[in-house]
Formats: structure tokens, sequence, C-alpha cells
């Protein structure tokens, strides 16, 4: 993990007893050779976390907008009407990305500031925006990564039935041909969706993301049809350019049962087939895993949803999202009855998720052993804590899966800065880089200085 903070103010740099500080040089150096010529190191972020300017220069509302603004939905009655300023602040933040020797950014583009109603006229001060932010990026010698669909959906469509009206596939599909035909000129790397279990499950299933649903047959609708929209875009996204790299950032859970019990092996297993494999298996042209199936439909979750298998994702590489291990145990044999509970003794993160860098290799070697993708990169990991963290161990996790094979590719932080962390609101902060919200000023970490100095031991 690598973000850390004392959320102590008033001083020029954040101080952090973590070991983060103490990590020697000759360790960052050993680190970074374990790492190939040419691999990224970048920074991730998402457009209505950090963007701001909501209601400014024609960009519409979106479902995180309606959602944040509905009572109770968000912790402190938090928004991202301003979050960090980025949409005024980009220069300054490319700058520091750029002195911290970031060579990639992956960002998304905010569908309701391109297109406020989800579809037909083109705001051309949204197009404009992120003409500047590619053009800036590109000047600092940081490489753009776009993310099409980072969960802000516009509200306009969302009327309309949103990802449960199969009309979304054409939609999205526009949306991209768009996005590529604009500013495809100076982008090559594409990424379609980003976690498209959490929209669809934490969003439509569980009700605890916008736009609040919970309804678990809207919320398979939503993920079958996030599969068929990904298909979609690969086509308009190539038709524009023809050269481009796309993939799909899939989060993975490394899953371990609870005891070696049948019944917790059976759960974890159960609990990785409806989740991460519904998406990654159907991507990967195998249709939707038996367990899965059954599982859900023994739910009731697929109750008046017809399903046939998706379209193969054509994936150029995948984007793995990891945050954390899952412990998993069986209340019971009945469908989705388990739980997700910390092992005694594991340390944790201020999210309450266990820290097990371990879990990374596994999930990596894992992904490249049942799947073979072509390539991979880490497309977001990152933490929450208040003041402590094991500063290089999802760093030299990574490493340990390139050792055994992976074909890993890029490594993109999660987050260059501290954000709107979604229905958490502010309380938890992932940014490598502090930000004060009454302010907007940006302090680095010493989490920051070390990824610093690991990019530059790296490079050399």
């Amino acid at each position: 993990m690598l973000a850390c903070v004392n959320e102590g103010s008033g001083v020029s740099e954040v101080s952090s007893v973590s070991e983060v500080s103490s990590v020697s040089d000759a360790d960052t150096e050993a680190l970074a050779r374990r790492f190939p010529a040419g691999f990224t190191w970048g920074f991730a972020a998402s457009a209505y976390q950090i963007e701001g300017a909501a209601r400014e220069d024609g960009r519409g509302p979106s479902i995180w907008d309606t959602f944040s603004h509905t009572p109770g939905r968000v912790v402190n009655g938090d928004t991202g009407d301003i979050a960090c300023d980025h949409y005024h602040r980009y220069r300054d933040d490319v700058r520091l990305m750029a002195e911290l020797g970031a060579q990639a950014y992956r960002f998304s583009v905010s569908w309701p500031r391109v297109v406020p109603s989800g579809s037909g006229a083109v705001n051309q001060r949204g197009i404009d925006f992120y003409r500047r932010l590619v053009d800036e990026l590109r000047a600092a010698g940081v490489e753009p990564t776009i993310n099409l669909f980072h969960w802000d959906l516009p509200q306009a469509l969302q009327d309309r039935g949103g990802f449960a009206n199969p009309d979304i596939i054409g939609w999205f599909a526009d949306f991209a041909g768009l996005v590529a035909a604009r500013l495809g000129d100076s982008v090559t790397d594409w990424m379609t969706f980003n976690e498209p279990a959490v929209y669809a499950f934490l969003g439509h299933a569980d009700g605890i993301h916008a736009p609040g649903i919970r309804h678990w047959p809207t919320a398979m609708r939503v993920a079958d049809n996030q599969l068929r929209a990904h298909a979609a875009a690969v086509d308009a996204i190539k038709a524009s350019v023809p050269a481009a790299r796309i993939g799909v950032a899939v989060d993975i859970n490394h899953f371990v049962p609870a005891t070696d019990s049948a019944r917790d092996q059976r759960a974890a297993a159960a609990y990785r087939a409806t989740r991460d494999t519904w998406f990654l298996d159907p991507l990967f042209g195998r249709g939707y895993p038996a367990l899965g199936l059954d599982e859900h439909r023994a739910a009731g979750h697929l109750e008046g949803v017809e399903l046939s298998d998706p379209p193969v994702g054509r994936l150029d590489y995948v984007g793995v999202n990891y945050y954390r291990q899952q412990t998993v145990s069986a209340n019971s044999d009945a469908p989705f009855d388990w739980r997700v509970e910390p092992r005694a003794g594991v340390e944790l993160t201020e999210m309450d998720w266990e820290v097990v860098p371990a879990g990374l290799t596994a999930g990596l070697t894992w992904l490249h052993s049942e799947y073979a993708p072509s390539a991979m990169i880490v497309s977001e990991n990152g933490a929450a804590y208040p003041d402590r963290v094991d500063a290089a161990g999802q760093v030299s996790a990574a490493a340990d899966a390139i050792d055994a094979g992976v074909p890993l590719r890029g490594y993109f932080v999660w987050s260059l800065l501290d954000n709107f962390e979604w229905s958490l609101g502010y309380d938890k902060r992932f940014g490598l880089i502090r930000v004060d919200f009454a302010n907007q000023q940006r302090t680095p970490k010493h989490s920051a200085r070390w990824y610093q100095r690991l990019i530059a031991a790296a490079r050399r």
C-alpha cells in the first residue's frame, strides 16, 4: 500500500510515522531493478472525484450529482460539486505528477460534461477541457490514458433506464466514438469501463452507490449491458484510432476461505464466480461462469432476466484494480449466504480492508494463469490511512508477479490526490498528495516522495 498521512496541517510536507519514510535508498534501488525496462509508472483518478465545476461550462448533471445531493446518501452530506477543483487547477496537478516522475496518467472523461444529455448535442466546452488536459500532459511528458466510464452516467440517461436499458449499448458506443474522434490523435491507450462489478452491484443491488437502486435483476441487466457496451465501444474507438490499445479495468479481490472446510471453500469460490469471473469469463470468450449462473439463479437474481453469452471482449490488455483480500465464511449452503470478515491479527486500512500485499501477487498470477492476457497493468492500487502504511508492500508484490511471469506493463497508484471517495465523502484519503479541501492546498505526503524515488531509480 502507498498512501499515508498525518492529519496535522501547516507543514510543508505531510509527516508520517510509517515505514515509508524509513525505506532506505538501497532498498528502493533494489526494488526498482526488479521492474523491466519500459515499465510505466503513473497515477489514476476519476472525473467526478476530482474535477468539481459541477455546474460550469455546460456540464449536465450525473447520477452522482443526484445521489450525493440526496440526504443520507453520502457521509457528512459531502458532494463532488467542488471536489479537488481539478477543472480549474489541472495545470498545477499535471505539474505535480510530472515532478513526481509520472510517465502516465489514467483519467476518466465525464460523460455529462461532454454530452450533457447523454446522447445528442455535444458540449464543445467539455471537449475543450479534455483537449487542454491531454495537451498539458503531453507537454509534461506524461502519457494520457483515457477511461471512458467511471460511474458518472448522465442523469438524463438514467431517467431513460440507464444501463438497464439495452439502448445504452448504442449510447455508450456513440460517446466512445465521439471522444475517440476528438482526442484520438493524441491518445493511444484507452479503457472502456472502470470496475463494472462495483457499478452494477453496489449501484443497483446494494444501493450504496449511485443510482441507489436495490434490485438484483436490474443489477444483472446492468452487468450484461456493460459487457455488450464494451464490445460496441471497441469498434467505435478503433474506427477513429486504429492503433488504439483498449482494455477494461476490473477490480479483483483475493478471495480466501476462512477455514479449510468444504463449505467455506465453496463459498469463496462462489463469491468469485458471481463477481470477478462473472465479468472476466465473458470478456475472454467463455460466456458466463456455470457456478456464477447457478448461484445467481438460485438466489433469484436472474428472475425475468434473459441472458445470452456477450461478445468477446477483444482486449489489448487488462487493467487490474486491487485493494484487498477478502476472507469468506459460509453461514449455510444457501446461495449468497456467506460473510466477509477480516482475519484476526491482520493489519487493516482505514477502510477496514485487510493488508495482504501477497494478495496482489496472487491475484495477478491467478488472472495470468487463468486467462493468459497478452498484457496487464495495475490500473489502481492504494490505501486509505490516517498515519501508517506498509510502504513498499504492494509495489514489491507487483514485482513478485513479474518474477512469476505475469506480463505486467505498468503500475498506476490510486490516487494522485485525496478526493471525493464516493459514498464515504471526504473522510477517507487515498491520495499521495494531501488536499486541504478548505483552501485546495496540495501537500505531498512521504509516500509521494518515496514513489518519486522509486520511479527515478527505475528509470536509471
